[in-house]
């Protein structure tokens, strides 16, 4: 479910980046591309956290 979610941030950040770019590129294009690159990234980071969780919590529930 992870690689899902991931792959459409990362399709989605392309795809607003290439709508920016479509005349040009300005500050504010720079600007928005690094908030979907940071967005993406904590998005992707937050499930990373939350699946090492749930590994955990399920090997306590087996006493390991």
């Amino acid at each position: 479910m992870d690689d899902i979610k991931s792959g459409y941030r990362e399709g989605e950040e392309s795809t607003k980046e290439a709508w920016r770019k479509r005349d040009g590129e300005d500050l504010a294009d720079k600007i928005g591309n690094a908030g979907d690159d940071i967005r993406k990234e904590l998005g992707n980071a937050g499930d990373k956290v939350d699946d090492d969780r749930t590994v955990e919590d399920r090997s306590g529930d087996r006493g390991l």
